[in-house]
């Protein structure tokens, strides 16, 4: 009887402690998504959004209808000034997205990205004005050697995965990034793409390094493996803190959706006067290898 007892009070006490909260989640008005970066070698690009609402039903529509269009885009590297052009691009099923690139009726004032250079983007778009300025560092990390290995734990000896060795350079504040390409596949950024040195620094260290992964579809059970006969493209970039600190914490939230039990999060981008997104800057390093 005791027990039985016992039972229902702490039963009323788990339902005295219920209460329904209720989130009123009020609609805010689109806002720009700034999507730039500039790479040693490479001329700048800039892709223009809007951001959704929470309860918006996502459809190649409102996709395609995010795009922002007629904005004055222009980046400067101290020295030129340049007025970026917008130009269309296919996206499938007769949709159709846009991006900023250099203008090639104004050569005099293009450029491409150098090693140790700061540049400025200046965005003029739907009545308001946004700035942002990265820098592409100096190329000091990337892999002393890069090879493949038999996959572990893999009955199927085709498979390989990618191991490096790599150095960090003495002195905390080496941020890299990284991203891989399989064959004629575009280039793709790992699930956690972005590093930082505090717990290596100015140590030699051997890692494994996982395929980059398409955020848009599914990820299959091998695909983190390569095979024989693989054409593979190793990019490691070396990045500035502001574009480690986008990068890392856009990762951490996007891996973290769906988690009630994670902590709440902020991505913490480098535009400024309240538009979303990043200007990243790319001392970016190649290696291509046919798996063996």
């Amino acid at each position: 009887m005791k027990l039985i007892i016992g039972g229902l009070i702490i039963s009323l006490l788990f339902c005295s402690c219920e209460k329904n909260i209720n989130f009123n989640l009020k609609d805010a008005p689109p806002t720009i998504v700034v999507d730039a970066q500039i790479e040693n070698g490479n001329f700048p690009t800039v892709i223009l959004t809007r951001s959704f609402g929470f309860f918006d039903k996502i459809s190649p529509e409102l996709l395609a209808g995010a795009f922002v269009h007629d904005a004055d885009v222009q980046i400067s590297n101290g020295i030129k000034t340049h007025k970026l052009r917008e130009f269309a691009f296919p996206l499938g099923g007769n949709y159709t997205g846009y991006i900023y690139v250099i203008d090639p009726t104004y050569p005099g004032t293009a450029f491409q990205g150098e090693i140790n250079k700061q540049y400025q983007l200046s965005i003029l778009a739907e009545g308001k004005h946004y700035n942002s300025t990265s820098t592409i560092p100096l190329l000091t990390k990337h892999p002393d050697s890069v090879w493949f290995i038999r996959a572990p734990l893999n009955p199927d000896s085709n498979t390989r995965v990618m191991m490096v060795k790599m150095t960090d350079p003495p002195g905390l504040g080496n941020y890299i990034r990284y991203f891989t390409k399989r064959n004629s596949a575009a280039f793709l950024p790992g699930e956690n793409s972005v590093f930082d040195d505090a717990i290596v620094d100015g140590t030699t260290y051997t890692l494994q390094v996982e395929q980059g992964i398409d955020r848009n579809n599914k990820r299959s059970s091998d695909s983190n493996y390569y095979y024989k006969g693989d054409t593979v493209t190793l990019k490691v970039c070396d990045i500035d803190k502001a574009t480690f600190t986008f990068w890392n914490t856009w990762e951490f939230a996007q891996q973290s959706i769906g988690n009630p039990f994670n902590q709440p999060n902020k991505v913490i981008g480098n535009i400024d006067h309240g538009a979303l997104g990043v200007f990243s800057g790319y001392a970016a390093w190649y290696k291509t290898l046919i798996v063996k």
